[in-house]
């Protein structure tokens, strides 16, 4: 399993990633997307939509089954990721370079985990 060292990682299965100035990527891990099984369907929040940390702000459907996704940053979408309105296996091919949305806002590190801890909490190996 893919796990970049450079990310953050909720327990909920979502990766962050830091930008410059307050902005921060967030997407699915390659635990999640192999889990959904094939994508077919994102919904997205509309760009400046706030958010709260926890707060689900998206559905990702498959042909097993939908899951929520959750957002690891309190803030304002920045910009959603266009792509996967047209291509949702987007995120099959490429979950660490398919992200979701850009979110510009406040980071709580407490609660996310880093590659090692992320690796322990999935326990696949």
């Amino acid at each position: 399993m893919k796990l970049p060292t450079d990310l953050k990682y909720a327990k909920s299965h979502e990766w962050i990633k830091i930008l410059s100035d307050g902005v921060y990527e967030i997407g699915i891990t390659d635990f999640a997307q192999k889990e959904l099984g094939d994508i077919v369907f994102v919904a997205l929040p509309e760009v400046g939509d706030d958010i709260e940390a926890g707060q689900d702000f998206g559905t990702v459907e498959s042909v097993k089954t939908s899951s929520d996704v959750y957002c690891p940053v309190t803030g304002t979408v920045e910009e959603i990721n266009d792509i996967l309105a047209d291509t949702p296996e987007a995120i099959n091919q490429d979950p660490y370079g398919t992200w979701f949305i850009r979110v510009r806002g406040t980071l709580d590190e407490k609660g996310l985990l880093d590659a090692k801890e992320y690796d322990a909490v999935t326990g696949v190996k």
